[in-house]
Parts: structure tokens; sequence; C-alpha cells
């Protein structure tokens, strides 16, 4: 009989190229998933990896078990999830991924109610990029991803996920107290054309929609300073490095030294979207997590 835990573990490894990596995404030691595969290898009668320089690659055959297993695995979720509907039961354990912001200003405020209600239901959160989030729910190495998308750039989302927008988020442009445009209550992308900006990493998607903002002024925004957190884009604004685009969700209270005001032509508005497998969709436990959120 094939054991379907190191059926996961074996799907972690194709995923992400490496034992360490498979053990890292599913919160096990590299021992433990090498010994998952092993013992795959025993129950399947074949070799399933093949080292390739310092990595390790799928078999042929391992690559048909993981084709053919994730279906098995699937239809196993739909099952488990049909089952806790029909017994009426919030019970389970929930990996989420979600979004720095959100994680601040969505998650952590409900989870202890949410837990508190519901006693077997168990939730561990991991707090990873968009791009990343979806991947591992597509993946089955997360079970609930928030992401977000800003205007017209697009989130290319699997077709065996489901979406579930819950917020509407909206953000400013933050400014020194004395800067020149402190005092007004809403500018535009031309009002902005010279300013330095401190901005996300390149391909981010809050990088990406900066860019955006600027079709139509027929130049590109100035990147002064790069910073992965927006705590740390408050920090350089307050001390007079530049500007910054900053949501509104999750955001620390602004201080004395830095001002918000609001950005119009295009408004920099972003989608929140809770994403699950469609195979969990009777679950009561993703329920009960995305109607917890939405009533945020």
């Amino acid at each position: 009989m094939i054991d379907l835990a190191a059926l996961t573990s074996l799907r972690a490894v194709d995923t992400h190229g490496s034992v360490v990596g498979a053990a890292e995404a599913l919160g096990y030691t590299p021992s433990a998933i090498s010994q998952q595969v092993k013992r795959l290898e025993k129950q399947a009668g074949v070799a399933l990896l093949e080292r390739v320089g310092r990595g390790v690659m799928l078999t042929e055959h391992g690559r048909r078990l993981v084709t053919d297993g994730s279906r098995l695995l699937t239809d196993l979720e739909q099952l488990e999830s049909g089952l806790h509907r029909d017994a009426g039961r919030v019970a389970g354990r929930l990996r989420i991924a979600a979004f720095s912001t959100a994680m601040r200003g969505l998650v952590a405020p409900v989870v202890r109610a949410l837990l508190d209600e519901h006693p077997d239901l168990a939730l561990t959160l991991t707090e990873r990029e968009p791009w990343d989030t979806i991947d591992l729910v597509a993946s089955g190495q997360q079970d609930l991803g928030i992401v977000h998308s800003w205007g017209d750039v697009p989130l290319h989302v699997p077709e065996h996920l489901v979406g579930v927008t819950i917020a509407r988020d909206v953000a400013d442009v933050i400014v020194p107290r004395g800067h020149r445009l402190a005092g007004r209550t809403r500018v535009s992308p031309r009002d902005l054309v010279d300013e330095p900006w401190v901005a996300t990493p390149e391909g981010s998607i809050c990088r990406q929609w900066l860019m955006r903002m600027y079709d139509g002024t027929g130049r590109a925004p100035r990147i002064a300073h790069v910073a992965m957190e927006f705590d740390s884009h408050l920090a350089l604004v307050g001390a007079g490095l530049g500007i910054a685009l900053i949501p509104r969700l999750g955001r620390a209270p602004l201080g004395d030294d830095v001002v918000a005001v609001a950005a119009h032509r295009p408004a920099p508005t972003r989608e929140i979207t809770v994403l699950h497998r469609a195979s969990m969709v009777d679950s009561p436990a993703v329920t009960a997590v995305v109607q917890a959120l939405s009533a945020r």
C-alpha cells in the first residue's frame, strides 16, 4: 500500500527540486523526507529519485507516481472535506500563507477568536509573497493563500484554485511633513514625476503597480531607495530620503514626521483574495476561515 504522507513528500521534492526544499516547505527534517521517499521506493519496488549534481530529480517512475498520485490526493482531500461537511465539524489543520500586511491587518486580528470558537481547528501561518503563495496552494503545500492584485496588474491563478474576494485596500502617498505636497488633499502621478521614491524590490507586485501608475506621464518613477518592508519605507520617508506608496491595511500608525496624501488618476486600489483548492470547497474549516477574514 502506497504511503500517502510519503507521496506528499515526494511531490514536494519534485516542486522544490531538493530534499532540503521539501523539508522546509512541509515542516520536516531533510532526514525525515529522505526516509519517507525510501519507504515509498520500497513500497513501489522502483527507484523514484536520482541524484543530479548536488540535487535530485524524479525518475520516470517517480514522475508517473507524482502525476497520478496527485489526482489521488485531490480525491482524498475532496472526500475528507465532504465528510467534515456532513458531520458539521470545523476541524483539522489548515496551513495559511499570506503577504505581510494581510498577516498584520487581516489574519492576526481574527485568529485567536477563530481558534477559541473552534477548538478542533489548528492553523499554521506562513508569511509569503503572493506569487509564491499561489504556487504553494496549487501544489498542495499550503491550504489557504491570501493574495493581492493591484488595479489591472493580473495574478495568474491555476484553474483548480477557487478565489474569494474578502477586501479592497487603498494605498496613500507618504511624504515628509515638511514636503511641498504635505498640505494637499490628493495628488496624481503628474504631481510626482520628479520625486525620489522608496519602493519595494523590482519584480514585486507593489513595484509593478508603482511603475504602472506612471503610464501616460512619459516618465518612470525615480527609485532612490529599495526596501521590502513598509515599516522601513516609513522610516526612510520620515528621514527625508524620499516618498513612498504604502497601503492602509496593516500600516503602522504614522508618526509626526510623515503625512499621508490620497492618490488619484489612478487611485491605487488593490483587491485581496483568499485562494484554496477546488477540492476543499466543502470544507467547513475553510468556510469558517474565509468568513472570519471577510468579516474583518
